[in-house]
């Protein structure tokens, strides 16, 4: 038995002393990982509990840990874009920074539980899941973007992006579960998105840095 609480303290106490000293980006990214962080532990005690309330056991992995924890890496990016309407590149730094969080510290309490004496063990946590959840978030602010971009972004368009990262999520967890061939599969999904992701994140970039400069007035004629 771990506790996570002690865990989250021991690595969130640097960072928020850091958050002194640093400006601008950094301290985004700074307090977007922590928030990824404390996404991590709740999402963890409400899978629990709804997994103990619905008898599901073993099965909450592929039932409900894909919604619920999508839903927690979002909520601090839905309060973000609703409330400080940041800039694409802004917006993609802080999911970023999120996922990372996340992934980290799952990482970490699941290396305490199980060692880290192995590492096949090592790797898949760091190459698949740790990616995983990068990617999962990627990609709903991909669509988030998209719906912004497009000047559509709303309700039905906000459902659609989570459902997609959940897919995501869900579809990992189910063929890591299956052992075998498919578990295999799995293991290089993450890997094999996250180059994929890269083509869309480079155009939604290069079209926000238009849009900057399009909005940037012109120099005066000399």
């Amino acid at each position: 038995m771990i506790y996570a609480e002690n865990i989250l303290i021991c690595i969130a106490v640097p960072y928020l002393v850091v958050l002194y000293f640093v400006r601008g980006k950094v301290r985004k990214f700074v307090l977007a990982f922590l928030f990824g962080m404390a996404a991590c532990l709740l999402s963890a005690y409400i899978s629990a509990f709804l997994g103990e309330a619905a008898g599901l056991g073993e099965d909450t992995a592929v039932f409900l840990s894909p919604v619920v924890e999508e839903l927690m890496k979002f909520l601090p990016l839905l309060i973000y874009l609703y409330f400080f309407y940041p800039d694409e590149e802004s917006f993609f730094l802080t999911a970023i920074a999120v996922g990372t969080g996340f992934a980290t510290f799952e990482n970490c309490c699941y290396i305490l539980t199980y060692g880290a004496n192995r590492l096949s063990y090592i790797m898949i946590r760091g190459f698949s899941v740790g990616v995983m959840h990068i990617v999962s978030i990627l990609m709903l602010t991909l669509g988030l973007s998209v719906f912004r971009y497009f000047r559509s972004l709303s309700l039905p368009s906000i459902f659609g992006s989570l459902s997609l990262s959940v897919t995501f999520h869900g579809l990992y967890n189910l063929l890591v579960s299956g052992g075998g061939i498919f578990s295999a599969i799995g293991y290089l999904i993450p890997l094999l998105t996250a180059f994929i992701c890269v083509f869309p994140y480079r155009m939604m970039r290069a079209i926000a840095t238009k849009q900057k400069n399009a909005e940037q007035p012109e120099g005066l004629p000399y």
